[in-house]
């Protein structure tokens, strides 16, 4: 049997990965800038008044569309880096998808143990909110937002094009750069102990199933939850 070969590694897009780096690098430093301000940061945390909120989601949505904008724009005649076409073959990458998803719970567990000044939880605004059924229309539209709209867009930013421009330097350093950025890009502290291996982990399932597509279910599935602690707490 003859020996596997590796695939050839892609071809640098210099222009288009520096494009990439700038605004990506340009999420985390607004996100630590209002995180030093005062604010939480990040993109994840939500409190009472915004769960609650239609503004929240009409200002999200806005920012979600012009960064989505910025990423086709970058991908612009290179669609194919962008990772979006469903698996070859689903049971895999299910299989795949739930073993990402109890690493990162075991993982999260581990974490909410440590003695940190503040919890990862805590620092991203997951509080404790009553549940308000005369607001549910608006809880609806930013449950929209956090779980389906949030992961589709960062899952292409990062799994999608970071991950393909920064494929000529390899597998591993691509997974890793790309957890990293995903981390630092959320503007936080102590939730990078949980951000950047999640983000990793969804970096290593891209690679492995080919597709952003498992991806986004599993980041969708964690938005999700993190919405509903907020109830539990």
């Amino acid at each position: 049997m003859d020996a596997e070969v590796a695939p050839p590694r892609p071809q640098p897009l210099y222009r288009r990965l520096a494009f990439w780096t700038v605004f990506v690098g340009l999420i985390g430093v607004v996100n630590y800038a209002a995180r030093f301000s005062g604010g939480r940061g990040g993109s994840k945390g939500v409190s009472h008044q915004e769960v609650y909120s239609y503004s929240t989601f009409a200002g999200g949505t806005i920012i979600y569309a012009i960064w989505l904008g910025v990423v086709l724009l970058i991908c612009t005649d290179r669609f194919d880096l962008l990772a979006l076409q469903w698996p070859r073959g689903w049971g895999r990458a299910l299989g795949l998808a739930a073993g990402v998803i109890a690493v990162t719970l075991v993982w999260e567990g581990i974490v909410s143990a440590l003695p940190l000044p503040e919890s990862p939880g805590k620092e991203q605004g997951i509080t404790n909110v009553h549940w308000e059924p005369a607001h549910a229309g608006a809880f609806a539209a930013n449950f929209v937002l956090f779980v389906a709209v949030a992961p589709f867009v960062e899952e292409l930013t990062f799994r999608g094009a970071g991950q393909s421009l920064l494929g000529f330097l390899g597998r591993w350093p691509s997974i890793l750069l790309v957890g990293l950025a995903f981390g630092l890009a959320h503007g936080l502290l102590e939730a990078l102990l949980v951000l950047v291996p999640f983000g990793i982990a969804l970096a290593w399932l891209r690679d492995r199933t080919d597709t952003v597509v498992p991806g986004m279910f599993v980041h969708a599935f964690f938005n999700a939850s993190a919405l509903a602690l907020i109830f539990a707490r």
